[in-house]
């Protein structure tokens, strides 16, 4: 079985496990895969590494919210990963999966592990880049509500998550990126600060 044989079947499973929504479904996905492959091919990345734990990388998160678990989803994406690609006979090295697993495990804002590889970095990143801009915006929002929260809970979660990803990117590349995005989301934030006190 090819390389592109398998992301085929990846990406159907992750199609599947990811939640059916705009916040973190498969949408998200692609976003992020699309950026993976964009950033991967410019700083030189193993694409093939990129785009399974791209398409992996949220596919923990219904288990997550369904068992209210305690773990990160990052963790637990990385261990349905890790049992999926060694049920298969894929042809990947143990090299390979394990850095596909440390990509995923390391991806996430509130985990508090560090992406040690390019590929983890630009997975970490490229979820980052999602979190900004208008799109980003959009989810914050859509988050918030979801979660039955109002304007307080979409600043609070601006200024404790969002307004801090700036600081957390790790490569030059994605951080020009950034720039135009989180332009976008502090002129918001702003602008709902402002007018947060009239009302």
């Amino acid at each position: 079985m090819n390389r592109q044989e398998i992301l085929s079947i990846v990406k159907q499973f992750a199609i599947d496990k990811t939640a059916k929504d705009d916040i973190h479904g498969f949408s998200h996905t692609e976003r992020v895969y699309d950026l993976c492959i964009q950033i991967g091919e410019k700083l030189g990345g193993n694409l093939f590494v990129l785009k399974a734990s791209a398409l992996f990388h949220d596919i923990g998160r219904n288990r997550e919210s369904k068992t209210k678990s305690e773990h990160n989803h990052a963790e637990i994406s990385a261990e349905i990963a890790k049992e999926f690609l060694k049920s298969k006979e894929f042809e990947i090295s143990e090299d390979i999966i394990n850095h596909i697993i440390h990509c995923i495990r390391s991806h996430s804002f509130s985990n508090n592990s560090v992406s040690e590889t390019l590929e983890a970095k630009i997975l970490s990143d490229a979820d980052k880049l999602d979190a900004l801009g208008a799109i980003g915006l959009y989810r914050t929002i859509g988050f918030t509500i979801k979660n039955e929260g109002g304007i307080d809970q979409v600043i609070d979660h601006l200024e404790k998550k969002i307004l801090q990803l700036n600081k957390r990117f790790y490569l030059d590349f994605t951080k020009k990126l950034a720039l135009e995005k989180q332009k976008i989301i502090l002129d918001f934030y702003n602008e709902i600060k402002r007018e947060r006190i009239k009302l």
